[in-house]
C-alpha cells in the first residue's frame, strides 16, 4: 500500500506482474478501560461507541488513475494514490487505515473516562490528532472523529481539575490522619505507662502509617520525625523504668537471700514460740522485700519455704506427741478422780480420808498436764473433792470440840504438811500447786494460832 503518485495499476513492469501490498495488520482486540473508578464529574462525556469504517464507498473513492478521495461534508479530498492492487483493495486499505486512527481515538478516551495517567498528555495527544485530521490518509467517517477528538480536547481540563481537587483532598485526609498518630504518639511517649499495650500501640500506628499515601515528602518528613521522637521518648521512659525495676529487683534479691540466711538458722530451733512469732516476722519482711527477678524469685521462695517447713514440721511433731502425752495424762487423771470420788470419804473416817487425799495429789501431780480444754473441769473435780475434805474438818471440829492443845497441835501438824507438800511441788517445778498448798498451809496457821490463843486466854 502506497499514498501520492504512483504507476498505475494497468501498466505493471514488462517482466512482472505489480506486486499486490500485503494487508496492513488490523487491529486487534480494542483495550477495554483501565480497573479504576468511572469519573463522576457532569461535564465529563462517557466513551462514545466505536466507529467503524463502515462501507468504504459511503467516505471514499478511488478514480480511474488511482487517485483516492475523501468524501467529506465540505466535499471531496484527496488524500492519496493507489497503484498496488484492486480498487476494493484499495478502498479495504484505507478504511482499515481510519480503524488504527479510531483505535486511537477510543484508548485516549477511555483512559480520560477511567482517569487513568496524566490527562494532560491524553490531551496533547488528541490534539495532535485533530491537527493530523486534515492531511490524514484514511477513509471513514472522519467528522465523527473530529468530533470526539474535540471532546476529549475540551474534557482533559475538567478531568485534569477533578483529579487534582480529589489528590488534594485525598492529601488533606492523609495528612490529617497521620497528624492525628503523630498526636496520639506523642501522647504515648509522654504520658503512658502501661508498657505492654502502648508498644504494641505504637507498632500498631506505624503499621498504618506506612499504609497512608500521599503526602508530600515535605509535610511526610515533618509528621514522622514527630512520631519517631514520640516513640523514642516512649522507649526512654520504658527504658528507664525497667533499668530501675532491675535495680529494685536486685536489691529484692540480695534482701531476700538474707532473710533465707536468717530462717535456715532458726529451723533447727526447738524454741517453738518464740521462734514462731519471728518467723512471722521474717515473712513480713519478705512480703516488703519486693520482686526479685522472674528466674530467681520462685527459687528464693523455695529456699525460704522449705526453711520455714523444716521448723514448722519439727514443731507440729512434737505439738502432736505432747498432745498425745497430755490426752494420756487426761484419761489418767480422769481415772484417778473416778477411783479417789469413790474411795475418799470423810463422813466415814475423815483421818483415812486425809490420807488417801494426800496419796491422790501426789499422784495426780505425777501424772503432769493434760489438754487445756479438759484442764478446768478435772481441776475443778480435784478441788471439789478436796473442799469435801476441808468441810468434813471443820464440821468435825465444830462439833467435837477437842482438847484446845490436841487441836493447836493438829493444825500445826496440818501446816507443816501442807509446807512440805508445797516444797515437793517446788523441786517439782510445779509453782502453781505450790502456791495453792501455801495458801492452803497459810489458813492452816491461822487456826493453830486461833486455838493456840483460845488456850491462852483460857
Amino acid at each position: 500500500a502506497a499514498d501520492g503518485a504512483a504507476t498505475p495499476a494497468a501498466e505493471p513492469p514488462a517482466k512482472s506482474a505489480p506486486p499486490k501490498p500485503s494487508p496492513g495488520p488490523r487491529p486487534g482486540p480494542r483495550p477495554g478501560p483501565r480497573p479504576g473508578p468511572r469519573p463522576t464529574h457532569s461535564d465529563v462525556a462517557a466513551v462514545a461507541p466505536p466507529v467503524p469504517h463502515g462501507d468504504p464507498h459511503r467516505y471514499g473513492r478511488i478514480d480511474e488513475s488511482g487517485t483516492v478521495w475523501l468524501k467529506t461534508t465540505s466535499g471531496e479530498r484527496e488524500i492519496g494514490s493507489w497503484q498496488a492492487g484492486t480498487v476494493e483493495e484499495g478502498l479495504d486499505h484505507f478504511a482499515r487505515r481510519f480503524d488504527d486512527l479510531a483505535t486511537e481515538v477510543e484508548i485516549l478516551e477511555e483512559r480520560l473516562a477511567a482517569r487513568s495517567g496524566d490527562p494532560k498528555k491524553s490531551q496533547a495527544a488528541a490534539r495532535h490528532l485533530l491537527d493530523s485530521l486534515p492531511d490524514a490518509a484514511v477513509i471513514g467517517d472522519v467528522a465523527a472523529i473530529e468530533e470526539r477528538l474535540t471532546v476529549i480536547v475540551g474534557n482533559a481540563d475538567d478531568v485534569a481539575a477533578s483529579l487534582r481537587a480529589e489528590r488534594e483532598a485525598a492529601r488533606s485526609t492523609a495528612i490529617a490522619r497521620k497528624e492525628a498518630l503523630a498526636t496520639e504518639a506523642e501522647q504515648i511517649g509522654a504520658e503512658s505507662t502501661q508498657w505492654k499495650a502502648a508498644g504494641d500501640r505504637l507498632r500498631a500506628i506505624l503499621d498504618e502509617w506506612k499504609t497512608i499515601k500521599g503526602v508530600d515528602r515535605k509535610t511526610d518528613d515533618v509528621l514522622w520525625k514527630r512520631y519517631a521522637k514520640a516513640r523514642d521518648a516512649f522507649n526512654r521512659r520504658r527504658g528507664g523504668h525497667f533499668a530501675e525495676l532491675d535495680r529494685e529487683r536486685a536489691g529484692a534479691k540480695s534482701r531476700k537471700e538474707e532473710l533465707i540466711v536468717r530462717a535456715e538458722e532458726l529451723s533447727d530451733s526447738t524454741d517453738w514460740g518464740p521462734t514462731s512469732a519471728r518467723f512471722r516476722e521474717l515473712l513480713t519482711e519478705w512480703k516488703a522485700a519486693g520482686r526479685a527477678p522472674r528466674d530467681a524469685d520462685d527459687a528464693l521462695w523455695k529456699r525460704f519455704k522449705a526453711a520455714q517447713d523444716v521448723f514448722f514440721s519439727a514443731r507440729n511433731a512434737a505439738a502432736s506427741e505432747r498432745d498425745t502425752e497430755f490426752a494420756a495424762n487426761a484419761t489418767a487423771k480422769v481415772a484417778l478422780l473416778d477411783q479417789a470420788e469413790k474411795s475418799i470419804d470423810p463422813a466415814k473416817d475423815l483421818d483415812a480420808a486425809r490420807r488417801e487425799f494426800r496419796s491422790f495429789r501426789d499422784s495426780w501431780d505425777e501424772l503432769g498436764k493434760v489438754p487445756r480444754d479438759q484442764m478446768s473441769t478435772l481441776e475443778g473435780r480435784a478441788r471439789a473433792l478436796e473442799k469435801r475434805i476441808r468441810d468434813a474438818e471443820q464440821s468435825q471440829w465444830q462439833r467435837t470440840d477437842p482438847e484446845a492443845e490436841a487441836r493447836a497441835a493438829q493444825f500445826t501438824e496440818r501446816v507443816d504438811q501442807l509446807e512440805e507438800q508445797a516444797r515437793k511441788a517446788d523441786e517439782r517445778g510445779k509453782t502453781k500447786d505450790a502456791t495453792a498448798l501455801r495458801e492452803q498451809a497459810a489458813q492452816w496457821r491461822e487456826w493453830a494460832e486461833a486455838a493456840k490463843s483460845a488456850i491462852a486466854d483460857r
